[in-house]
């Protein structure tokens, strides 16, 4: 397990020793130029939560870490707001990003013997059901969720059960998959940076979306779950 993070660890050393947590820092509006800051000193800066914050970070980096009662402490809004900007960073940097370096390398690989139009029209799989995934959170659950914790003044009490909840879904094993093609399988002359690009794009997108099913699943299923029951 990776040291973890408090609120009196600077966030330029987090930053330094694993740059893809940039992607979740955009989402709390914090960018390059932190200084020699403490992650606390940031938070009141930005007028965010610290708990929720280095949680959040701790969850990211290290799939050992998973705090249920920490995390089930927080109201509903919270974790929505996170899982929509997460959503968000997919539609408007992740997959175009994704798309963008496949493209280029299919322009400029040799398409005899090739199979990369075959990985692409996979990842264009991945990607569709990834946005009706997204277009469901935003026009039924999450508005559920935000109204029935209107009706409640507090995080509901009720016991946190998981069992039997599985936190892998469909669209990370095609991510796997798509993986595992582009390493295994993936034939003809191709150019090597391009290939590197589009494996390194896709690996974060799947530590991403590994991180959001354990928060999705574990913590908010079971939050909504609670609060229909309290409803």
């Amino acid at each position: 397990m990776l040291p973890i993070i408090s609120a009196e660890t600077k966030l330029s050393q987090i930053i330094i020793e694993d740059p893809s947590v940039l992607s979740v820092l955009n989402r709390f509006g914090i960018s390059l130029g932190v200084g020699d800051l403490t992650i606390e000193q940031i938070c009141n800066k930005k007028d965010l939560n610290t708990t929720f914050f280095t949680t959040i970070l701790n969850t990211f980096r290290d799939p050992n870490f998973f705090p249920e009662k920490t995390l089930y402490s927080f109201r509903a809004h919270l974790i929505v707001d996170y899982l929509k900007k997460t959503n968000q960073s997919y539609i408007q940097f992740q997959l175009p990003n994704i798309e963008r370096h496949l493209s280029l390398l299919i322009s400029k690989s040799d398409s005899t013997g090739s199979n990369l139009l075959i990985i692409m029209n996979f990842f264009r799989e991945v990607k569709a059901e990834l946005m009706q995934r997204i277009y469901d959170d935003d026009n039924r659950w999450f508005p559920e969720i935000l109204a029935l914790e209107q009706q409640c003044d507090t995080v509901p009490d009720s016991p946190l059960s998981t069992h039997g909840i599985d936190t892998q879904d469909a669209i990370e094993d095609k991510v796997n998959d798509l993986i595992s093609m582009f390493v295994i399988h993936l034939k003809g002359d191709y150019d090597m940076n391009l290939g590197q690009a589009v494996l390194l794009a896709l690996d974060s997108i799947k530590k991403d979306i590994v991180q959001n099913n354990r928060i999705r699943l574990r913590i908010l299923l079971p939050l909504y779950q609670a609060l229909i029951t309290n409803s």
